[in-house]
């Protein structure tokens, strides 16, 4: 099993539209993706801090997630509320 942590920091004042893009990505990664294990978003410590937590059947699963069109489309969707990149961190299950 594979298991990412993304954290990410939006821009103030746009959690509501954030939030409507990550609840619509949740739902098509959990209805499209046979490999994806887990996939939930979590509000952080403060507003502007969210993190996804994901879980993976394998590598190919995890590599799969990232080329679907809605990661591509929808993903993309969450760059205009984004303050910068996300710090993501690969586990591997033990």
């Amino acid at each position: 099993m594979i298991g990412i942590i993304a954290t990410m920091k939006i821009k103030e004042g746009t959690n509501k539209d954030f939030e409507e893009v990550a609840s619509r990505l949740q739902s098509a990664v959990t209805e499209n993706e046979p490999g994806v294990v887990y996939y939930d978003w979590y509000k952080g410590q403060d507003d502007t801090t969210y993190v996804v937590l994901e879980r993976y059947e394998s590598q190919d699963a995890l590599d799969a997630h990232g080329q679907t069109d809605h990661m591509k489309s929808i993903g993309g969707e969450m760059g205009q509320y984004m303050a910068g990149r996300p710090e993501v961190t690969i586990l591997k299950s033990i």
